[in-house]
């Protein structure tokens, strides 16, 4: 009875502990498997994170109007050599490249302007400087030669043709003079000239003439004269003189009359010379500009005055030598 008792109580006994063994391996094996989870979710966060850092992040560009007409071309290095300036490219392939943008269209129809076409040099302010107006800012060097009245003429010749030229005194009117017949056998075909007076109040004032005289009664015309006033309130600080331009255009810049002496235009700086004397009269605005403060006269309130002296001065030329404008200029308008 008893070990038929025991039999069950045995089996039940190995039921249990087999319950016990598999349900410890059981939750083993869970807890391997929610290691081997956390692993792998460790790993595929470390995998995302190292593909977002590979991949290429996005970028922002900024475009300007002129990328547009050079979509699709490759990007010039910033750093480049550094481009030729317009005389050197000129000097290597006999053409220059410093046209304005209409030139530039014209350039795509016509080619590249040349630098010396058919050999020819171009025109420019270098090589005619008479074609533009008096600079006003801008004072030529001193030239060896030059006398003290030479050297206090010289720096309002800067952009003339005289600029480098040594000058001589052709005419004196105290030592020549004050005739116009005189005055006319002095300049008359010698070039421009630098006419230079003294007031008896002591004021310094003339005239840049770039054409001369001929002596023909013409109206002789020029961009490029200008009158002056020498030192006093005019002159800016620094400067030698004040300038005067010529204005309205390049016509009556001198009035070269046989019967007068220097006249600048009709009425801006006249010295009649004969029977007025040492007489000088002064009218600015019409055709010659207005002093800074609106006066017109060169020789302040005064319309008119007596002079202390008269001189011209010409460039030097050599024996043989071209001298511009020598002769009667019926169609200048330059």
């Amino acid at each position: 009875m008893i070990l038929c008792a025991t039999k069950p109580l045995a089996a039940a006994v190995a039921v249990a502990l087999l319950s016990c063994e598999s349900a410890v391996a059981f939750s083993s094996n869970n807890n391997n498997l929610g290691g081997l989870a956390r692993i792998r979710s460790t790993t595929s966060k470390k995998y995302s994170i190292q593909r977002r850092q590979q991949q290429p992040q996005p970028t922002s560009t900024t475009l300007y109007l002129g990328d547009f007409f050079n979509f699709g071309k490759p990007k010039q290095e910033e750093e480049e050599e550094t481009a030729p300036t317009p005389e050197e490219e000129a000097a290597q392939t006999g053409y220059v490249d410093n046209d304005d943008p209409i030139e530039k269209i014209f350039g795509i129809f016509f080619g590249k302007k040349e630098a010396e076409p058919m050999g020819m040099k171009r025109f420019g302010q270098e090589r005619f400087p008479e074609q533009y107006p008096a600079v006003l800012d801008e004072w030529a060097d001193p030239v060896v030669g030059d006398d003290k009245e030479m050297a206090l003429l010289r720096p309002l010749l800067k952009n003339t043709n005289l600029e480098t030229r040594n000058l001589r005194l052709t005419y004196d009117a105290n030592r020549d003079g004050w005739d116009p017949t005189i005055f006319h056998s002095k300049v008359d075909k010698q070039g421009g000239a630098i006419v230079f007076c003294t007031t008896r109040a002591g004021i310094q004032c003339g005239g840049y003439n770039p054409k001369g005289w001929v002596g023909y009664g013409e109206a002789r015309g020029s961009i490029a004269a200008f009158l002056y006033i020498l030192g006093g309130k005019y002159a800016a600080p620094g400067a030698p003189a004040i300038k005067l331009r010529k204005v309205g255009g390049p016509g009556l810049a001198q009035m070269d009359l046989p019967e007068s002496g220097p006249s600048f235009s009709p009425d801006a700086l006249v010295i009649p010379l004969g029977k007025e004397g040492k007489l000088a009269r002064s009218k600015l605005g019409s055709y010659y500009e207005r002093l800074p403060d609106g006066t017109n006269s060169l020789f302040g309130k005064d319309g008119s005055v007596q002079l202390r002296d008269l001189k011209v001065y010409h460039g030097v030329y050599e024996e043989g030598e071209y001298i511009p404008f020598t002769d009667a200029e019926p169609f200048a308008l330059y």
